[in-house]
């Protein structure tokens, strides 16, 4: 037998991006992708209907941040790039980066050529003592597992 790891808990993360946007969010999600599944119907040598499923496209999901709000410009300042029409000048490299209990790295998914799509403000409300959240989703091109 192998020799027994913890699982990493889901709160030691940082982000960066380039040096663009880094630090610490209260959440991030939308690591991954899947390819769209394309069904071939066909029939066996036996007469029975068959349906094959083939990989077809392959679709990368948005990374949605979110963070308490600050004084902190960097995302709104980024997501502004995209808004004036600079896209091209807007797409940076980053990674998504977990830590163990003593904050040493153990995981890292980077993820290339991405840019912000949307950003969203807090939403407020007089009777609430909740941190007021703002949001980054950000699209890509690529992302994997850094070993």
């Amino acid at each position: 037998m192998g020799e027994r790891q913890d699982p990493l808990v889901g709160f030691h993360y940082a982000i960066d991006v380039q040096g663009k946007i880094r630090g610490y969010f209260t959440e991030c999600s939308g690591i991954g992708s899947e390819h769209e599944v394309i069904e071939h119907k066909v029939v066996d040598e036996k007469g029975r209907e068959v349906i094959m499923k083939l990989p077809g496209r392959l679709k990368w999901e948005n990374i949605t941040l979110k963070r308490g709000i600050t004084n902190n410009m960097d995302i709104w300042d980024w997501r502004d790039e995209v808004v004036r029409g600079k896209v091209d000048d807007a797409r940076r490299n980053g990674s998504i980066i977990m830590f163990d209990q003593s904050l040493k790295e153990v995981a890292r998914w980077n993820f290339e050529r991405a840019w912000p799509v949307k950003v969203s403000g807090p939403a407020v409300k007089a009777d609430s003592n909740e941190f007021a959240i703002e949001e980054l989703v950000i699209t890509h091109e690529y992302l994997y597992r850094a070993p």
